[in-house]
């Protein structure tokens, strides 16, 4: 069953994202056979909003936690908390994944 990982940015290090961006984006496209979903949290308004939230297709909580400790944003010391919640996939783009609402 997969993980949902939300993560909060330590205040004021939007300077700090922006140098990471590119190298944390390697990270993701590298790994991207684990992403069911992942992207920035954003305000209202579209603008960064100091975290990011990533579903992946792991099987413990010891793998979303080496996966999260591996990307740069975590290694470059970005985040103020991460929070790791285990996610039942129901429905993704319009397709339900639920065996009872088959």
């Amino acid at each position: 069953m997969p993980y949902m990982i939300e993560t909060f940015d330590k205040p004021g290090t939007l300077d700090l994202r922006t140098q990471v961006r590119d190298t944390h984006l390697a990270f993701l496209d590298a790994h991207k056979h684990l992403l069911l979903a992942c992207g920035a949290k954003l305000d209202d308004d579209g603008n960064a909003a100091g975290g990011g939230l990533y579903v992946v297709a792991l099987e413990t909580r010891a793998e979303a936690e080496a996966f999260i400790a591996s990307d740069p944003f975590f290694t470059a010391g970005l985040f103020e908390r991460v929070q790791i919640q285990r996610w039942r996939k129901a429905y993704v783009d319009g397709v339900c994944y639920l065996p009872e609402a088959k």
